[in-house]
């Protein structure tokens, strides 16, 4: 009878090796959950339009009962809910989301955490269902690249399998909130990967497809747009478009940097979170005084005026398109939820319209249908601003549901993104990263620290001194450490202050008195501090621009709380980190692509509560002479297999192995042996 079961664990064993070293059975697995990641993203998304058309229902029984004192109230208190959802919850529903989902796939090997999604559409729904100048296509796709990063945690991919499960997610959400699949596909490829790999399209399609057609079947399959069948008239009219992508690119540049001005400006304030979007959503609303149209997504309002072909005026046109600047510039700028994709397709609509209205003065025999400009003009003031020109032509003709402007909008969109990138070098998603120091070549990380958080690399339990020390006290236990700083650090671990050596010579040089003490010597005002998920780049960047050799490491959520110190001897530990993670990374990648070869195979085990090599080293590993301990997964992260490694129960071993001792790694890490009588 044991033979019998170790016979059956054995055939278990080499069927499991057998689809696992298959392609069909590696490429199965994830497709299956891209289907699922579509689905459950195009129920998302019908359940965030249903949510943000409940809260803009209530919110135009109120404006109109109150008036303009009314939506200021109602914007003033959207700001204050969304404010405290994301400084409670997560801080990666802050702002456009789509830049979060690009550094989880460059930095954090796709992992998302699956309350972001929450977050976001509750966020999203209070900032736009209330009149907040901003998109819903950004919120749908942070919820599905989470969704996406979820499910793959749970099942276990591979971190590149992952990624583009991620960004699968991320198409889905254009899919659903558009009814654009394709133009869904696209974006998660040239934003979301910045590859068009022909191993990463299937997956996003398959997600793109599935998610649409779960919004087609609950929110129906009716085109973004409907407007009239617009051609190219004349050659004449291409001189027209050429100005329009000229104008698209410095309108798509001025709304990136204007945009992260009043971020900065917002950040910058003495404030907390919920009363900054606060403040941004009452600005919001006073400038929509002015023109209400820009309140919301504002799609409505494009498809209407394309579709009457352009009713309106050159001025009315241009104050539309500053009004629509300056309210999304508050809203997102202050730290509100939503997307970037809406405002820019309505801005771009106001340019070509401009573009139009006046080609049909000048030339009204050349220029019949102003609305064809201001079509092509919202994919070319997207294309500029996110770097996407497919992606821009795509949804604007599956939006649209019109096709015969093919010619003047692939010329006005590669030209309008051309000058855009001459103009200037990062993209509306690319220039947040930018800022936090981090810099991506095709969807990846070019830097290594990049791949290191200050928390990996930080010195714990540093020593610290009280603010009532004096230098008296002080003097002997820097002689004694031969540090060079102490934070100051009160009672309550509140960081009140740093001093350094520096400081001590100041202090001499000013003959103050030895009772002086050390927040009379320190320093405690504009300290450059890190908070523990802040790269080790951006903190090394940090020391070089103010020529400091140490940041107090503080708390997120308190900005009081010290935690620790990052040194420069730290960032050397944090090289050697990331040194250590490259080399476990393109381990794992040439793992995941090796073929068995005839004698021997990589195999894949988990180790199993009660299996004989619990709790020993791998030193003390058995007939290791045909058998190649690579490396060790736990909880996540990889090890590189050390003599001294210590086994534990649910960890992913992996080895090379020759094939007549597989049996003997599955004796060793699982429960296989204890089924064995002592007759076999």
């Amino acid at each position: 009878m044991a033979s019998s079961v170790v016979k059956l664990a054995e055939w278990r064993y080499r069927l499991k090796s057998r689809l696992e070293r298959s392609p069909i059975a590696n490429d199965a697995v994830p497709m299956m959950l891209s289907i699922i990641v579509g689905i459950v993203t195009g129920l998302g998304a019908f359940i965030f339009i249903r949510l943000l058309s409940f809260v803009t229902h209530y919110t135009e029984i109120l404006r109109d009962t109150y008036d303009i004192i009314g939506s200021l109230i109602i914007l003033g208190i959207a700001g204050l809910i969304t404010g405290f959802i994301i400084a409670r919850f997560a801080s990666e529903a802050k702002g456009h989301g789509v830049p979060e989902v690009m550094e989880a796939i460059a930095l954090k090997r796709g992992r998302i955490r699956p309350r972001v999604a929450v977050a976001k559409i509750l966020a999203s729904a209070m900032t736009i269902g209330s009149g907040g100048s901003a998109g819903r296509e950004g919120p749908i796709v942070q919820v599905g690249s989470a969704l996406g990063s979820t499910l793959g945690q749970w099942a276990r991919l591979s971190d590149e399998q992952l990624s583009v499960l991620v960004a699968s997610g991320a198409a889905a959400g254009i899919a659903a909130t558009f009814n654009a699949p394709i133009a869904g596909a696209m974006f998660a490829l040239e934003v979301i990967l910045g590859n068009f790999s022909n191993r990463y399209l299937g997956m996003v399609v398959v997600s793109a497809v599935s998610a649409n057609v779960v919004s087609r079947v609950l929110l129906g399959d009716a085109a973004a747009f409907r407007v009239p069948v617009y051609a190219l008239n004349s050659p004449l009219e291409l001189p027209l478009y050429l100005i329009l992508a000229i104008l698209s690119a410095i309108g798509a540049v001025l709304f990136i940097r204007i945009l992260y001005f009043a971020e900065h400006k917002f950040d910058s304030l003495p404030l907390s979170l919920p009363i900054r979007t606060t403040i941004g959503m009452v600005l919001t609303g006073i400038v929509a005084l002015a023109f209400p149209e820009v309140l919301g997504p504002g799609l409505e309002f494009i498809g209407q005026t394309i579709a009457l072909d352009i009713s309106l005026t050159i001025k009315i046109i241009i104050g539309l398109f500053i009004v629509k600047l300056l309210a999304t510039t508050f809203t997102l700028g202050a730290g509100n939820s939503g997307g970037v994709f809406a405002p820019a397709l309505f801005m771009g609509a106001m340019v070509g319209a401009l573009v139009g209205q006046v080609g049909q003065q000048l030339w009204p025999t050349v220029v019949l249908h102003p609305g064809a400009f201001a079509l092509v003009g919202m994919a070319a003031m997207f294309a500029s601003a996110a770097r996407a020109p497919i992606t821009a032509i795509i949804i604007v003709l599956e939006m649209s549901n019109d096709y015969r402007l093919i010619l003047p909008l692939l010329m006005t969109v590669v030209i309008a993104t051309l000058l855009a990138d001459f103009l200037y070098p990062d993209s509306i998603y690319t220039r947040k990263l930018t800022l936090r120091g981090i810099r991506l070549h095709s969807g990846q990380d070019i830097d290594l620290l990049q791949s290191v958080s200050v928390e990996d690399a930080m010195t714990r339990g540093y020593v610290t001194v009280p603010p009532d020390m004096t230098l008296e006290q002080l003097i002997p236990i820097f002689q004694a450490s031969h540090h060079h700083g102490f934070p100051i650090v009160d009672a309550h671990n509140h960081l009140q202050g740093i001093v350094t050596l520096t400081d001590i010579e100041h202090a001499q040089e000013k003959q103050m008195p030895l009772s002086a003490t050390t927040m009379e010597v320190g320093t405690h005002h504009n300290m450059v501090t890190a908070h523990p998920d802040d790269l080790i780049y951006l903190a090394l960047r940090r020391m070089s621009i103010y020529n400091i050799g140490r940041l107090p490491v503080i708390s997120r959520e308190d900005s009081q709380t010290f935690l620790g110190m990052i040194r420069r001897s730290d960032i050397i530990k944090a090289y050697d980190i990331a040194l250590r993670r490259k080399a476990i990374q393109q381990h794992r990648g040439k793992y995941l692509k090796l073929r068995d070869t005839e004698d021997n195979s990589f195999i894949e085990v988990t180790v199993e509560e009660g299996a004989p090599m619990v709790g020993r080293t791998l030193a003390q590993f058995p007939h290791s002479d045909n058998c190649l301990l690579v490396s060790i997964w736990r909880n996540g992260e990889a090890m590189i297999a050390h003599g001294s490694t210590q086994i534990e129960a649910g960890d992913r071993v992996i080895a090379y192995v020759q094939h007549d001792a597989a049996k003997t790694i599955q004796e060793q890490f699982t429960c296989l042996a204890v089924t064995k009588s002592p007759s076999t």
